[in-house]
């Protein structure tokens, strides 16, 4: 399940799905350590450590699962390795920068959060990009539907179907034909004809 090839659309949902994850799990920890209120009314420093400490373990768990499906829909289009490495280390860099920008913002001033973590979402957002829109190889996606489908060989394959229809016909092929011959009736033989029936 987590080692098959992904098309565009499933890893289109998936990274959707992850991003979701990600922010619902960033809230629980917000709201079960600080609080939205003690989180923006407190001063940066050590006050948010516990709340950026449970931040980047989430982020970094999203960080693992946007690296498999980035890696499954890479071997799926042949990608290049350099493109997938580079958004798996991007990811994990703003996961720390994340959580080290939630130790450092001062909510009465904008100016305090970092330009950088833009530029690197924009990077991040460009090489997601560049993954997604890779055109698939010729017959993954096949496969990959085989693999779905067929339980335990319950659904056979084109190959084994062909073989299958294909035995009929050479078993019909090989039987000679018989034609229906039809009962020979024993002929009776005519009677004769009585005496004095012609005249003698």
């Amino acid at each position: 399940m987590f080692t098959s090839n992904i098309g565009r659309m499933r890893f289109f949902f998936y990274s959707l799905g992850v991003a979701f994850l990600e922010a619902m799990a960033a809230l629980v920890c917000i709201v079960g350590t600080m609080g939205f209120e003690g989180f923006i009314n407190s001063a940066p420093g050590p006050s948010r450590q516990g709340m950026a400490g449970a931040v980047l373990i989430v982020s970094l768990l999203a960080v693992v699962m946007r690296g498999n499906i980035a890696w499954r829909r890479s071997r799926d289009a042949n990608g290049k390795g350099w493109i997938l490495w580079s958004y798996i280390v991007f990811c994990a860099i703003y996961a720390f920068l994340q959580a080290g920008t939630l130790l450092v913002i001062d909510f009465n001033n904008p100016e305090s959060t970092p330009s950088g973590l833009n530029l690197l979402a924009l990077s991040i957002f460009g090489l997601w990009c560049t993954i997604l829109v890779a055109k698939p190889v010729a017959g993954s996606n096949i496969d990959e539907l085989t693999s779905v489908f067929d339980f335990e060989g319950a659904v056979p394959s084109a190959s084994g179907r062909m073989a299958n229809s294909a035995a009929p016909s050479t078993a019909r092929a090989a039987a000679p034909a018989t034609r229906s011959v039809p009962s020979v009736q024993p002929v009776g033989r005519p009677k004769p004809a009585g005496f004095g029936k012609r005249g003698l």
